[in-house]
């Protein structure tokens, strides 16, 4: 298999699963759509906390000592978090989102109110046609491209070693984009351009520079990508409105953090 089969695979089965979610949504209750949308939030809860884990790993624990593990974690979070949230990246993303409705749904209103969490409406408990599409570009892009599968699936095919774990992680995401499609619509579908760029772009990395982050930096990588995944669980039961979004750049400072602590020890 040719380097980047796994991402096209992936690709594909994001917009076959969200072509049967939008075609069986229609024949669902609401309160049907609602609770597959609550088991989906379940589930990533469950692959958040199975990532969080990492932070035990005994390779991070050797790499940054006993007790530095949750520090570096938690540092990680902290100061993505005050970077993400200056550059106002959950913002920046609504709009990226608002953005690509209006070129691919026709009539779309310019001026509609872009919302980022499930249960958006718009008073009457259903929501608008533009928050509702949002809300799934974004919750699907996330939950497609924020996990350790996407990073380190796209960095083991760009580095030779083959597409098993993007796959499988294939797999996951067209069961979920139909669930997903069948409650949030056709944002789902468009999230399969998020999975191509962040995908592509990381297997391009790994296929550039080789193994660049030792497994020390990878489990805190992993570690920090599974709490985000928790507060993205959160935001699709509608328990927080974590800003998942603005965390995002802690999954860049974990592997640096681990690398500083590992030089001052």
């Amino acid at each position: 298999m040719f380097i980047g089969f796994g991402t096209l695979a992936n690709v594909v089965t994001v917009l076959v699963g969200s072509s049967l979610g939008l075609w069986i949504g229609s024949r669902f209750p609401e309160r049907t759509q609602r609770t597959v949308v609550d088991a989906l939030g379940l589930i990533t809860l469950l692959l958040g906390a199975l990532s969080a884990a990492d932070v035990l790993s005994p390779a991070l624990r050797e790499a940054v000592g006993s007790s530095a593990p949750v520090l570096v974690v938690l540092g990680a979070l902290l100061i993505g978090g005050v970077i993400g949230s200056l550059l106002d990246l959950e913002g920046r993303l609504d709009a990226f989102g608002h953005w690509v409705r209006r070129r691919l749904v026709r009539g779309a209103d310019p001026g509609a109110h872009v919302v980022t969490d499930p249960p958006a409406g718009d008073g009457s408990g259903r929501p608008d046609a533009a928050g509702r599409f949002v809300n799934g570009f974004v919750s699907a892009s996330l939950l497609f491209c924020v996990g350790p599968l996407t990073v380190l699936g796209a960095l083991t095919e760009g580095l030779g070693r083959g597409p098993d774990q993007l796959l499988v992680k294939a797999v996951l995401d067209g069961f979920s984009a139909i669930a997903f499609a069948a409650s949030l619509g056709a944002g789902v579908m468009a999230s399969a351009g998020m999975v191509l760029v962040v995908q592509g772009l990381l297997t391009a990395v790994g296929w550039a520079v080789g193994d660049i982050l030792p497994e020390p930096h990878l489990m805190a990588l992993s570690a920090v990508g599974g709490l985000i995944l928790v507060g993205l669980g959160l935001r699709i039961l509608n328990a927080r409105k974590v800003p998942v979004v603005d965390l995002l750049p802690a999954l860049v400072i974990a592997p640096a953090l681990v690398e500083l602590v590992a030089v001052l020890r």
